[in-house]
């Protein structure tokens, strides 16, 4: 089995979610008491979060490089980024490293062309929905994206700001959400992407009647299929 390498921290209620996900999996396919080899490097998300206000991407693109390139001196043979927004610098990191980086939205394109869909709700910090990296990502595999307006932009970045990212759940601002994915299924968008990966911490599935693209979860089964590649149920049987 591989060595998963998770860049987290940002927040940790997300990363502790990634390694819930991802060791889960592993049992799940390979039974007996299976758990994924794993190394984390978990963030400071007060300093990223600074950053990210104060637009400082090239002194958080050096941060996750250097991150990388430990998770990789360490024995990781592939890098996740454990977060949507963090994914602007993506090029920055991977060029720092050999071995692959696996990239949130390529996993979440896959999942939606799969569907069938080519227009999506996007979900996510204000990073995420107003800036191109992300947006412009899903429309290279010719995936258009609709996102909030002015207010629900602002609604949904708080929410995860305020509340998800200190554990906070709270039932008004799950139907706020709801009512934004309403709006947004009324603008054509066929599915709902959940853009930040705290943003499965308060919708589910039923929450909403459009399909979710649950990005951590994508992002952590594609950690899986790579941890396991080529490896079978039974070849691992003792």
């Amino acid at each position: 089995m591989k060595t998963i390498g998770l860049i987290g921290g940002m927040s940790w209620e997300s990363t502790a979610l990634y390694y819930q996900t991802i060791n889960r999996e592993v049992g799940r396919r390979l039974g007996g008491l299976h758990s994924a080899p794993f190394h984390i490097i978990s963030l400071d998300f007060e300093d990223i979060a600074t950053r990210q206000r104060a637009q400082d991407w090239p002194g958080m693109s050096r941060i996750l490089a250097e991150a990388a390139r430990r998770l990789q001196d360490g024995g990781a043979d592939c890098v996740l980024i454990g977060t949507n927004t963090m994914h602007k610098v993506a090029p920055e990191v991977r060029s720092a490293i050999t071995v692959p980086l696996l990239h949130i939205a390529e996993v979440t394109a896959r999942a939606i062309l799969a569907r069938g869909f080519h227009k999506v709700g996007l979900l996510g910090t204000r990073f995420t929905m107003e800036q191109p990296f992300y947006v412009e990502h899903l429309a290279e595999h010719g995936i258009e994206c609709v996102v909030p307006d002015e207010a629900g932009r602002r609604e949904v970045h708080r929410i995860i700001f305020e509340e998800l990212c200190k554990g906070v759940f709270r039932d008004s601002s799950r139907r706020a959400l709801q009512e934004i994915c309403s709006e947004l299924a009324s603008r054509g968008a066929q599915g709902m992407v959940l853009g930040c990966t705290e943003l499965p911490l308060i919708l589910a599935s039923h929450d909403i009647e459009h399909p979710i693209f649950d990005t951590t979860t994508l992002h952590a089964m594609a950690a899986v299929d790579f941890a396991l590649e080529g490896q079978t149920f039974a070849s691992m049987q003792h």
